[in-house]
């Protein structure tokens, strides 16, 4: 429900003032970003993986790293999150997030956290959103590793652009020195580093295929439960996986 203090012309006045949006997020009958090059996005892929998460949200507490203007963040405390932590590096991403959140009536808190600084949160989260930022960082698995180390309590959402092959190959434990085929076939791992831009977007730096952004996950501890969408994984933390009873944990991976 919207906050009635908010006419519609209200919302389309903050809207042009909180410009340009990356979300497309519908408030009060208007969009921010209704000329959005990737359609109706994001919610064009939460609908497409939402099913896959929805009964894991309700009373939980979430934690949304780089949250943009919010969407994903509304979608939890929608879906019946008891609490929602956006965090972000951009203040323009933040006013256009706090915003989205007032206009819907929703007690959502955003704070500027770089994903680098995570453990300065000081708690771990029943469900980490980390959507779209992986090939915008200079270090990703680092990343990933604070992911784990410090705020992920059980549930990672995890999403990213992905090139390359969509073939992910068996890969061995070990290979020797001399043995380098495999480097060179489409299913290794591989992530792509972008020196100058992709997209006219200069913070666009590491691009991983399905295999490296899968042997990733796992190097830093998450078991990917469910791949509900191209780009989207729902992961558990490795040590958290055995003890887990939740339906979820035993979905087979899908590879589209």
């Amino acid at each position: 429900m919207s906050n009635p203090r908010f006419t519609t012309n209200d919302i389309r006045r903050h809207v042009e003032q909180l410009g340009p949006w990356f979300h497309n997020i519908e408030l009060g009958g208007v969009s921010t970003a209704p000329a959005h090059f990737l359609g109706d996005y994001p919610s064009v892929k939460w609908r497409r993986f939402s099913k896959a998460i929805e009964p894991e949200i309700e009373g939980r507490t979430v934690l949304d790293i780089g949250c943009n203007a919010g969407f994903y963040s509304i979608e939890m405390k929608r879906c019946g999150a008891a609490r929602v932590l956006g965090i972000d590096s951009d203040e323009g991403y933040l006013r256009q997030a706090r915003f989205a959140a007032e206009v819907n009536d929703f007690d959502i808190e955003f704070r500027n956290v770089s994903i680098y600084d995570v453990s300065t949160l000081g708690e771990r989260f029943d469900i980490v959103l980390f959507m779209g930022v992986l090939y915008h960082l200079r270090h990703p698995l680092l990343a990933l590793d604070l992911i784990h180390e410090h705020v992920a309590g059980n549930l990672l959402i995890f999403q990213s652009m992905l090139r390359g092959s969509s073939t992910v190959e068996p890969i061995k434990r070990d290979y020797d020195f001399w043995e380098d085929e495999h480097f060179d076939r489409p299913g290794y791992p591989k992530l792509h580093f972008v020196e100058h831009r992709y997209a006219d977007d200069p913070t666009n730096w590491w691009i991983p295929n399905r295999a490296c952004v899968e042997a990733m996950l796992r190097s830093s501890g998450f078991e990917v439960a469910v791949h509900p969408e191209d780009e989207v994984y729902v992961c558990r933390r490795a040590d958290a996986q055995a003890a887990s009873e939740q339906p979820i944990a035993r979905e087979v991976v899908r590879h589209d």
